[in-house]
């Protein structure tokens, strides 16, 4: 049975926190009919998180491509603190990531196509290339929107990792800018962890007292890091533990879906043993392939 344990913060008035994280995004934008919608989106977020936003096209800049942008500029409501324009010709995939790595980018903002004909092609093609080689954290947007959609529930991954401490920081810091009043951390756990042969009261209980072992010391090692998360970043929060038992990456992304999260954060890296499995964990491989909502994948910032 899955268990959830809450931590309940006392709701105070309203800090400002220093997102230290997300300071330069950049979303690359094309002329295409969600182009209204991606640069309203990326407009409000850099407004929420008081960052520089950098709007990169890759192709040819006309006169008339420069006008139809400017207008849907000045029709958002959103201000971020600064905007800046860049246009460069050359391979999406490239020219991205080098710009990713020219103005230092914090946050890259991706659309993404949720389940729909051409979702294998377009993931494989474009944004799953881009999210591996991206030098900083990402967020995938399935449903970018010109009115705003708050986002209510995040899903934070709080896998036993050297990166997720970082990954729950910076979700924390993105909660808040964002007004998020429910985030869940949810600890998956290997079903091999478990593994006992049940065939009587016995083992069964044996079964049964080691899930509740693991959960303990689940819950002790996330409330340590909770401990660590700035008091201005947990007002106004409920916050809770989530522990589950299946396949990793896959299950995480099960219950984001049934719980009808709006965000689900993960870590970029992951310290593994194979070449591939570094490039690209396959927790990411599930995520990417359902993509059950809008998914910010965390960089860690001491990253080589």
């Amino acid at each position: 049975m899955r268990q959830a344990f809450y931590f309940l913060y006392i709701p105070g008035m309203l800090e400002t926190s220093t997102t230290t994280h997300f300071q330069n995004l950049l979303i690359g934008f094309a002329f295409s009919p969600n182009l209204k919608a991606n640069v309203f989106e990326a407009m409000r977020i850099g407004s929420y998180l008081s960052g520089h936003l950098f709007f990169l096209h890759v192709g040819e800049k006309t006169a008339a491509k420069e006008k139809i942008f400017q207008d849907i500029l000045t029709e958002c409501p959103s201000k971020p603190e600064s905007i800046k324009i860049l246009w460069e010709e050359g391979l999406p995939v490239d020219t991205i990531v080098a710009q990713c790595l020219k103005y230092d980018i914090d946050l890259l903002l991706l659309g993404a196509i949720q389940r729909e004909n051409m979702v294998k092609f377009y993931l494989g093609s474009i944004a799953r290339k881009i999210t591996r080689k991206a030098p900083c954290s990402v967020l995938l947007l399935i449903k970018p929107s010109v009115e705003r959609v708050p986002s209510k529930h995040m899903v934070v991954n709080a896998f036993a990792s050297p990166q997720t401490e970082d990954t729950i920081m910076a979700a924390f810091e993105f909660a808040q800018a964002l007004g998020v009043s429910l985030i869940t951390l949810v600890e998956e756990i290997s079903r091999s962890q478990v593994a006992v042969n049940v065939n009587d009261d016995k083992s069964l209980r044996r079964a049964t007292l080691r899930k509740e072992k693991l959960k303990r010391q689940e819950i002790s090692r996330v409330n340590q890091i909770l401990e660590r998360v700035p008091e201005a970043n947990k007002k106004n929060k409920k916050i809770r533990s989530q522990s589950i038992f299946g396949k990793r990456g896959y299950s995480i992304g099960h219950y984001a879906k049934v719980a009808r999260a709006d965000l689900l954060v993960m870590n970029a890296k992951e310290e593994r043993s194979s070449l591939l499995s570094r490039l690209f964990p396959k927790d990411l491989e599930h995520i990417l392939s359902e993509l059950p909502t809008d998914v910010l994948i965390v960089q860690n910032r001491n990253h080589e």
